[in-house]
């Protein structure tokens, strides 16, 4: 006996939303023109973010370069190693982003020049004003197009207020009815009933019913009006729903967080089943990234690429944390060596971090949540947050390099 992960109906209210979006190919079309820099430089000319644009212009000349220090420490790299990918968390927003660019611009003449990450992680609730207003945009542009980074993930929580509107025109799409309640200024949020404190549920990750159906809509707002191509995923449900939704929309891409826990193999098992049922016609998921959690040894992570590698599921990384906050796991969490294990067996990873090591006032989970108003007011603080996570990449990343170890970092950061 084998039952459906999706069921007619179900698959009938996804169609019916992605149809009222203009369907698959007017999504990738419409993702695909606001990637443009030029595009999304002419639009944000007429925000608060135009000249933050073009000071990152000028800031990104200054970054170090990978090659010199390649040349400085004869680096060879060494066959049968695995490529480390390099990935920070903690881009929040524009103002945090241009602060980062500042520290990374300022550490060029220093001994250890921080290099630009390969993938950034921004956990920002996707709000009217974030999406609408230019500050998305502006976060991207200067991540994406300025900095060159490979990837940058957007988080979207099914818990964040918007307009009531955008709830009726969801119903109206699907014939879905939302459990909604007024949030205050012509806004309303689903009730999320299991939701006991903010923390318990992770500030609105709670995927209940048919809650999957407003998550699809809302990455794909953000991604027809900003050109953001990957989210961060927080449930389950979600995950089933945006794997059948975009598997006809090549550049939609979501990733699988550590707090969904893929702690072990049947676990990840489970993933690899869900991305087959799904699968596109190039072999490739709208997953293309998954975090295995920090209970797993590096034993049990190089058995899961290597089932990946069995599966035959192309363009997918497996990510770890090395360094996290106490808010996310135990104090004084370190994978360093465990990641050697890792990459010198000659299997790929990307290594993460959610901290620098360091107790700092605003490396914290809460700082992920903090409202528009407090976030712009201790933008300096959590701009140089994310530059230290940023340093601290790069020490690790050095290090890797001197035993041989190939590093993925962003492209302004190469010659």
């Amino acid at each position: 006996m084998r039952f459906r992960l999706l069921s007619n109906r179900d698959m009938e209210a996804i169609d019916s939303l992605k149809e009222s979006h203009g369907g698959s190919k007017e999504i990738a079309d419409t993702i695909e023109r606001m990637r443009d820099y030029e595009t999304r430089k002419r639009i944000l000319a007429a925000t608060e973010y135009g000249e933050m644009m073009e000071e990152a212009e000028e800031l990104v000349k200054k970054f170090a370069k990978v090659e010199d220090f390649e040349e400085a420490h004869s680096i060879a790299y060494k066959d049968g190693m695995g490529t480390a990918t390099s990935q920070v968390s903690g881009f929040q927003g524009a103002r945090v982003t241009h602060r980062c660019m500042r520290g990374i611009a300022e550490s060029a003449a220093t001994e250890v020049p921080a290099l630009v990450p390969a993938e950034m992680i921004s956990v920002v609730a996707m709000t009217e004003d974030y999406v609408y207003h230019g500050n998305l945009m502006a976060t991207l542009a200067m991540a994406e197009n300025i900095m060159r980074v490979e990837w940058f993930c957007s988080t979207n929580l099914v818990g964040t207020p918007l307009p009531h509107k955008r709830f009726k025109d969801v119903e109206s799409a699907t014939g879905v009815t939302f459990n909604t309640a007024p949030a205050g200024d012509d806004l309303s949020q689903l009730i999320l009933v299991n939701q006991g404190t903010f923390f318990g549920n992770f500030g609105g990750i709670e995927v209940a019913n048919d809650n999957h159906l407003i998550y699809l809509d809302g990455i794909t707002r953000a991604a027809k009006t900003t050109g953001a191509n990957f989210f961060l995923n927080p449930s389950w449900s979600s995950i089933i729903a945006t794997c059948y939704y975009a598997r006809d929309i090549p550049n939609l891409f979501i990733k699988v967080s550590m707090l969904l826990s893929t702690q072990n193999l049947m676990q990840f098992r489970m993933l690899l089943n869900i991305m087959s049922e799904y699968l596109r016609d190039d072999k490739t998921s709208p997953i293309r990234e998954i975090n295995i959690g920090n209970a797993v040894s590096p034993e049990n992570f190089i058995k899961c690429s290597q089932e990946l590698q069995e599966s035959g599921i192309k363009s997918l990384s497996l990510a770890a944390h090395i360094l996290i906050n106490p808010d996310l796991g135990r104090a004084g969490f370190d994978w360093f060596d465990e990641s050697l294990k890792i990459l010198e067996s000659g299997h790929n990873l990307t290594f993460k971090y959610e901290s620098d090591g360091h107790s700092r006032e605003f490396d914290t989970m809460e700082a992920y949540f903090l409202p528009e108003e407090e976030r712009k007011a201790h933008a300096t603080e959590i701009g140089d947050v994310v530059y230290y996570k940023t340093l601290q990449c790069t020490k690790h990343a050095r290090e890797y390099m001197q035993r041989g170890i190939p590093v993925s970092f962003g492209l302004s950061s190469h010659r």
